[in-house]
């Protein structure tokens, strides 16, 4: 659309000798501007009574309301005519936001324990679970016949083998175990776990007992039973089953777990704890076991706990005085082993675990729970929460072995099967 006029051509070039004159529009309406308030002395009196109050002005500053207009001024500098608006105004009114929060400590705190509680079990509940993986269950408990029926108390069958598997030249060497083939039981205890306090019980390794008959637990074939024999002698002939069945059937004690050790894993486990702390009462030398001890408190590593627990050739009560120094060394270290500054340090458990789970055979049924009982049994008895003995002898018996005392025995046997305090006490 044209808005030009039409008359007088003006705009559209003519012959005439006058300049144009100026071009004529037809009127247009402008929009008004909405008109400033004004602010004059009266602003800020009281309620704002005086001349040239603005009610409007005062609402809008007090909730923040934008009208549109725009002043003029530039964002971000300074306006005209110092501090204020224009002509002495005040300037644009600018809402402030709402302030930080101050931080709930509170529910920070129980955030972070729930966080610290998960991350605890999840690094519980793996290590159990990786543990429970390195354990080697490979003995055969339900293949044992004829068992006696169960106690009271759980029994563990504890034995140290002279195992020598996994080891090197230089480790044989070094830990005087000689490069003899197979295995045989270098110790053999049974610790029972009662309610009315723990027993620990060494028997013997020529302990004279009868074998009795067994099944075979690779061939499945039966074998008669064999009187006059040394305890050590089952073992050989059979391994781990047939050494429980001897015990079960020469004692009348149900054996619940079993635990087996050789020479490497019992010389890492004191390594990875740094060494057992252990306070010898008289010194003693041996070249077999390559043991050179003095009297008094020290820390043993792992080859002198080796050395310390085989020697017997030193002692004139040879094999008995070992059987003690067993059970003396084996508290100690489990007083050492089961604490919280092993337990849930997994700088210090994770070694301890490595270095002897693997080389630790245990019977099918037993769980790592079922371990730590056994651990913290054997710490009972250290701290003198129990009782730990040889098994009762009544003297010689043919080729250098020892005789049980059985009515001895059978006492002992009945208290720990009815989880009574045990008052049998050996001879020596």
């Amino acid at each position: 659309m044209n808005d030009w006029p039409e008359d007088g051509g003006y705009g559209r070039g003519n012959a005439n000798s006058q300049p144009e004159g100026p071009r004529r529009m037809s009127h247009v309406q402008r929009p008004q501007a909405p008109q400033q308030p004004r602010y004059d002395q009266g602003q800020g009196r009281g309620q704002g009574q005086g001349q040239g109050y603005n009610p409007n002005y005062t609402q809008a500053r007090n909730e923040g309301y934008d009208s549109g207009y725009s002043s003029g001024q530039v964002y971000g500098g300074a306006p005209q005519g110092g501090q204020g608006g224009g002509n002495g105004a005040p300037p644009p009114y600018t809402p402030q936001g709402p302030g930080r929060p101050a931080p709930d400590w509170r529910k920070r705190a129980k955030v972070g324990s729930i966080v610290l509680v998960v991350g605890v079990l999840a690094w519980g509940i793996g290590t159990y679970a990786w543990a429970g993986s390195q354990m080697r269950n490979e003995v055969d408990l339900s293949k044992v016949i004829e068992r006696p029926e169960e106690g009271d108390c759980t029994t563990y069958l504890i034995v140290g083998s002279d195992s020598r598997e996994g080891m090197s030249a230089e480790e044989k060497k070094k830990l005087h175990t000689g490069s003899a083939e197979g295995k045989r039981t270098d110790s053999m205890m049974i610790l029972a776990a009662c309610s009315s306090g723990n027993t620990m019980v060494s028997l013997p390794r020529d302990s004279w007992v009868t074998i009795p008959n067994f099944v075979g637990s690779e061939s499945g074939k039966s074998y008669p039973a064999r009187g006059g024999s040394k305890l050590n002698a089952a073992y050989a002939m059979d391994g781990p089953e047939l050494l429980v069945r001897t015990v079960e059937f020469n004692t009348g004690l149900h054996i619940d777990h079993y635990a087996e050790i050789g020479f490497a894993g019992f010389a890492n486990i004191v390594d990875a704890l740094g060494g057992v702390e252990l306070n010898i009462d008289k010194g003693f030398k041996d070249k077999k076991s390559g043991a050179d001890f003095q009297a008094g408190k020290q820390t043993l590593n792992g080859e002198q706990a080796l050395a310390f627990v085989r020697t017997r050739y030193a002692f004139a009560d040879s094999d008995l005085q070992r059987t003690k120094n067993q059970q003396k060394f084996l508290s100690a270290l489990a007083n050492q082993a089961a604490t919280p500054g092993t337990i849930l340090n997994p700088f210090a458990l994770y070694p301890t675990l490595g270095a002897g789970l693997d080389t630790l055979i245990v019977d099918k049924d037993m769980s790592l729970y079922d371990l730590g009982k056994m651990f913290f049994a054997m710490k009972g008895i250290n701290s003198g929460d129990g009782t730990s003995m040889n098994m009762p002898l009544a003297g010689s018996a043919p080729q250098n072995s020892l005789k049980w005392d059985m009515p001895k025995v059978k006492q002992l046997v009945e208290q720990i099967k009815n989880d009574e305090k045990v008052t049998v006490t050996s001879n020596r």
